[in-house]
């Protein structure tokens, strides 16, 4: 290691000290003001001319609106759309009738686990909101159930999701270890459905079930009204079963997506069909495009009230949009001071067994720079000559490992730990408290299910 790999990694340490300082002290310091403050002041502290630095802010959080931010805005369409339509309240009594208030974390874990299979976890949670919401306050509306009812669903769902994102393809995550070196899809998937299941219960219900009763969180009342508050009950209601359709096509499309990048040709019509109608922003703008026929016009609904529906639900969260870009450029400013590189440096003074170094790397890189992907790509270039030299290494377990770690601490620099707190309306303590610890949980067990796989198979 150099001077400036140590300068850079101080560097990244001090900046989200500095970070939570400006938000939790005496200042208060709104986060996006905070998120852009800290970026400007890593992109000096590393040498970077003043222009690069703009140009750098603008590229991150351009970048991640375009990624999420959208996706997000269609989102709090359809889940206002499913609200009104009561679909979300019949959903949440259903899971209230049939489970008792122990299986409804078990309920919401198996729900997120479908949900998260195709879809990435910032998609998957803004779809499942309004159903968290919405079986959250009536659990919380029983005077028995005693700390945060939204944590206590909301945990379960976190768990999975981020489990699913970063352990089974077709998640970007594993399809990029798994191309980079040069392994396959099908025993990958198979070793992340296996690694999954314990690490989203422990990470999930049972996590769930110890911190909820220790939080007194609660979303925003605007937001919360929004996903749960309903109109008019009436018979030209739509039934479960067409609203069902209506909340998972998103879903059901970014599925078809992902079996046809199993099966068919990449240069293939069918496989371009799959892969515009699969992408996430598509997906997201033909689910509300079908909600609104299927579940407004098709019983006469007013288009006029629907507008200033659609408006208003954009309304709660402008902030967290907002914020998630601040996120995205703060993690852009750190990936461009090539703090990675100092990581990568780091991780070199040491020698660990292939698959604990590809979780290691992984790990580092993407607490370090507020990127996965940048943990995945990084890790998975790193081991990739280990990987072809090494005939005896298992390549599926290794991109397994490497998905694992990119998981561990989903902190400030990260968007996905923004829109769990604004959405939440946790302080920086709560939302580490869950988001952080929860896929902490899923990345530790998830490398611990690495270890025992390659130990049973090498028995074998």
């Amino acid at each position: 290691m150099t001077s400036l790999d140590i300068q850079l990694l101080l560097t990244a340490l001090v900046s989200v000290l500095v970070l939570v300082a400006l938000i939790v002290s005496r200042i208060k310091m709104h986060p996006l003001l905070a998120l852009l403050v800290v970026s400007i002041g890593v992109g000096f502290a590393t040498g970077m001319e003043p222009g690069s630095i703009v140009k750098q802010l603008s590229n991150g959080a351009g970048k991640t609106l375009g990624a999420v931010g959208v996706v997000i805005a269609l989102g709090a369409m359809l889940g206002k759309i499913l609200a009104d339509a009561g679909i979300t309240e019949k959903i949440a009594e259903a899971i209230l009738k049939h489970a008792s208030d122990r299986m409804i974390p078990w309920a919401m874990t198996l729900v997120a686990f479908i949900v998260g299979i195709p879809m990435f976890f910032e998609v998957g949670l803004v779809v499942m909101l309004p159903l968290i919401f919405s079986v959250a306050r009536k659990l919380e509306s029983q005077a028995r159930f005693k700390g945060s009812a939204y944590v206590y669903v909301g945990v379960p769902v976190i768990s999975a999701l981020a489990a699913m994102h970063g352990m089974v393809p077709p998640h970007p995550g594993p399809l990029t270890a798994i191309a980079t070196l040069k392994t396959t899809v099908g025993p990958t998937m198979l070793y992340g459905f296996l690694a999954a299941i314990p690490a989203m219960v422990l990470g999930g219900p049972l996590y769930g079930a110890f911190i909820a009763p220790r939080m007194n969180t609660k979303p925003d009342q605007t937001l919360l009204d929004q996903f749960t508050i309903t109109g008019n009950a009436d018979s030209k209601q739509p039934g479960i079963a067409l609203g069902i359709l209506a909340a998972l096509l998103p879903a059901i499309l970014m599925l078809v997506h992902a079996v046809a990048e199993m099966l068919l040709p990449k240069d293939s019509p069918a496989m371009h069909v799959a892969s515009f109608l699969g992408n996430p922003l598509i997906a997201m703008l033909l689910g509300v495009l079908f909600a609104i026929v299927a579940l407004v016009l098709a019983r006469g609904g007013d288009m006029e009230k629907l507008r200033e529906a659609l408006g208003q639900s954009l309304k709660p969260i402008a902030s967290i949009i907002m914020i998630i870009a601040g996120g995205g450029a703060f993690q852009q400013m750190l990936t461009s001071a090539k703090v990675g590189d100092a990581i990568v440096h780091l991780t070199q003074q040491f020698a660990f067994p292939p698959l604990i170094l590809g979780w290691l790397i992984a790990m580092l890189l993407s607490v370090s720079t507020g990127s996965a992907t940048v943990g995945i790509v990084g890790a998975a270039g790193l081991l990739a000559p280990l990987a072809g030299a090494d005939p005896s290494l298992n390549l599926p377990l290794l991109a397994l490992s490497i998905g694992c770690g990119s998981l561990f601490f989903n902190y400030a620099n990260h968007a996905g730990f923004w829109m769990v707190k604004e959405s939440f309306g946790m302080t920086m303590s709560e939302a580490t408290k869950t988001i952080s610890v929860v896929q902490s949980i899923v990345a530790v067990v998830g490398l611990i299910m690495v270890l025992i796989f390659n130990a049973l198979l090498t028995v074998q």
